[in-house]
């Protein structure tokens, strides 16, 4: 993560103009914004088949023939996939990697920011390369790239050997894997998804198909010994390094833990397991019945429903609240320890906790007009655009980055000033 501790947090408000973009380029693409707040940045035409990137209102040196997904690292340096000569590459902060593919797709980041990965192709097969160094092994297909948090590992979802349309049988055998850093595991599945990596990085999990109706998952290559008839996405407990997944029994979805189902409770549905920072709490968005979701920590269900869906089920920093985005009927709003907000939104973002817990934002749209919600009270602010908030290190300031005017705003307020400043709930 990011050192928020090395950001201005002085409170007041920075304004970036960016008016006369319009008038400078051919047209400006999607704007995009640094972590810190300092930086507004997007894709300009600069001619005909000319490309370039503005940040602040400075263009980079370097042009290319196309670029595209722009995005800034969580350390605050921009990235773009960039086309010279019909050459894919990646470009940060301006350089361009020296190592060039045919394609490039995908990138990923660790945890700081300081490690970049990208998928590539390059003659009709697939890798991954890491800070300008591809793999040496290449595969005839690839998914589902992943990069450690710490950034030493990457891996994917690859594909070992060919096989002709309609080969139900070759397939049947196998013909799919893991590769990390380049190396393929032993074992060969007839599919494998979702990997993800501890922590530390030094281990991995997948879910794993082993043969038409028997699904497990798979963990530095090993297989658990038991199967179930459909599993999903795996993940570490931060503390113990321990696997846990949602499995299929005959009786109903619930958690397993190395092997076995540990959650007494049976649900309709169960995924996207989460661990408290601290690994004391495991939650996950459940459904105890048919059309109705809700979240369950450590085998406890909440008692409210959601009749729509429940996503970015979020823990605050210190692992005491449990925040989610639910939709009802009539649109979007956030549940938090088994409460739900009484304010809807035509869309709601993940939330944000404080980092004492003690308050909850998202960013919100309603009307085609985008703001703030913090603790179920909405800003009096209407914006072109907006981005998630950012509590400051002692969770007494609130960092809200918006587009108002013609101008990107970039604002550090107290937030008993922003509580001030909301009006009531309805």
């Amino acid at each position: 993560m990011p050192d928020i501790n090395t950001w201005d947090w002085e409170i007041g408000e920075k304004r970036i103009p960016f008016q006369a973009w319009w008038q400078q380029f051919g047209w400006v693409e999607e704007f995009y914004v640094s972590p810190d707040g300092e930086q507004l940045a997007a894709i300009v035409s600069l001619d005909e088949g000319v490309f370039g990137i503005c940040v602040n209102g400075e263009v980079w040196d370097e042009t290319f023939d196309k670029a595209w997904h722009l995005r800034f690292a969580p350390d605050g340096r921009l990235t773009a996939l960039v086309a010279q000569d019909e050459e894919w590459t990646v470009a940060v902060d301006g350089r361009m990697w020296d190592q060039r593919f045919d394609f490039v797709w995908s990138p990923r980041f660790s945890a700081d920011g300081t490690r970049t990965a990208v998928a590539f192709q390059q003659d009709m097969q697939y890798g991954l390369a890491l800070d300008d160094v591809p793999w040496e092994q290449r595969f005839v297909n690839m998914s589902d790239m992943t990069l450690s948090p710490t950034g030493n590992q990457a891996a994917a979802v690859v594909q070992t050997r060919g096989l002709q349309e309609g080969d139900i049988f070759e397939f049947e055998k196998g013909a799919f894997t893991v590769a990390v850093n380049g190396r393929t595991w032993d074992h060969a599945f007839m599919n494998v998804w979702g990997p993800r990596f501890s922590d530390t990085g030094q281990h991995l999990a997948a879910q794993a198909r082993l043969n038409r109706t028997d699904y497990t998952i798979a963990v530095d290559g090993q297989t658990w010994s038991s199967v179930f008839s459909s599993v999903w996405e795996p993940v570490f407990n931060p503390a113990t390094q321990q696997v846990f997944a949602p499995v299929r029994t005959k009786d109903g979805w619930t958690l397993a833990a190395d092997d076995q189902p540990i959650w007494r409770q049976r649900f309709v549905q169960c995924w996207h397991p989460q661990f408290s920072p601290d690994g004391n709490t495991l939650a996950a968005i459940v459904a105890p019945s048919f059309g109705k979701w809700t979240l369950a920590v450590n085998d406890t269900p909440w008692r409210l429903r959601v009749p729509g869906a429940i996503t970015d089920m979020t823990f605050s920093p210190d692992g005491a609240h449990l925040a989610a985005c639910a939709k009802e009927k009539g649109g979007w709003t956030l549940i938090s320890d088994d409460r739900r907000w009484r304010n809807l939104f035509d869309r709601v973002w993940p939330p944000v906790f404080s980092t004492d817990g003690s308050h909850l934002a998202a960013r919100v749209e309603q009307q085609g007009n985008y703001s703030l919600a913090v603790d179920d009270k909405v800003l009096a602010l209407k914006c072109a655009a907006m981005w998630d908030p950012v509590f400051s290190p002692g969770g007494d300031k609130l960092m809200l980055r918006s587009i108002e005017d013609g101008y990107y705003c970039r604002r550090i307020a107290s937030v008993a000033e922003v509580l001030s400043a909301f009006k009531a709930a309805a």
